[in-house]
Formats: C-alpha cells, structure tokens, sequence
C-alpha cells in the first residue's frame, strides 16, 4: 500500500508539471526585461506613442472592478493590471507581484515622471500599491473603491503615501 501511495503521488507530480505549458520567467534584482515589439519614438506630432498605448490599454480595463489576486477583466488587482498593461502595450514581461516590480528597471525622482513608468505607494503598514503614470501627473490603476480608474499624483491622499518611482521603458 506504501509503494501505490508513492507511484500515484511520483504519477501526479509528473501529470502536474507536464499539463504547465505556459513559460515560467524568474526574476532577480538584475531581471532583463523581455522585448517583443519595437516601439516608435512617436506616433504622431502631437501625442507620444507611450501615452496613446496606454490610453488604448485603459479603454480596455475601464469598469473592470477590483478583485485581490484577480487577473482579468471580470476583476484585477494593481499589480496585475500593471503586469498586464505593459505585456499588452508593449511587450513587455514584468513580475505578478508589487514588491518585485518594485524592484526592476530604474529608480527615478518623482519629478522626473513621463508616460509609462511606474508609481509606487505605501498605503498601509504592509501594503504596497502600483501604477503606470500615463500623462501630466496622471497615473492608470485599479482602486478598491473604483476599480480601473485614472488618479492624480497631486490628489493629497497619493502625495502622502507616494514610495518610488521606476522606469522600464525607454
């Protein structure tokens, strides 16, 4: 009885690992971001081609409601939506999880903020929140009480709690 227990555990955990077809990326302090599009300097003369993406991408996820440990658009949270954001818009590859995305690319002052980088706030003892700046002080991201919306980093509850910025994208 020993022995069949063993068999059909070394049968599942076989079974298991060969059902994950999706590619599995670790990521470290010195993660390389994996790039799949070019993306254009500009798209036009009057809109940067970061900030149109981005507006495109938001247009897709407004409404969608918050949902801890969500990943889709029936709900999301912060830090997948940011994940998802930056595959969709630009191909890029970036950890699940708010503490590893904070912890690639480049740290930036806040005063040098620019279509596509990261926001980061301390919202709680332990809590971390994302979002991806899009335009004029304005950040993409999903709240608990409003889900996909749009914020400002001057709004005094955002500027209080504001941690870092990152830039992933060139």
């Amino acid at each position: 009885m020993h022995k069949s227990i063993i068999l059909s555990f070394l049968i599942i955990s076989i079974f298991l690992s060969a059902c994950s077809s999706k590619k599995t990326i670790s990521y470290s302090k010195k993660t390389k971001l994996i790039k799949h599009k070019k993306i254009p300097k500009k798209l036009s003369k009057n809109i940067n081609y970061k900030t149109k993406v981005l507006y495109d991408e938001y247009k897709k996820w407004l409404g969608t409601k918050y949902k801890y440990g969500g990943n889709s658009l029936k709900g999301v949270d912060c830090s997948s939506f940011v994940q998802q954001v930056y595959y969709n818009a630009f191909g890029l590859y970036i950890p699940r999880t708010t503490k590893e995305q904070a912890k690639i690319g480049k740290k930036i002052n806040k005063s040098e903020l620019k279509s596509g980088d990261m926001i980061f706030f301390k919202t709680g003892w332990n809590v971390k929140h994302v979002g991806i700046i899009i335009e004029n002080g304005k950040f993409i991201h999903t709240s608990t009480k409003y889900g996909v919306t749009t914020s400002s980093v001057q709004n005094p509850y955002w500027k209080s709690n504001y941690w870092q910025s990152r830039r992933i994208l060139p």
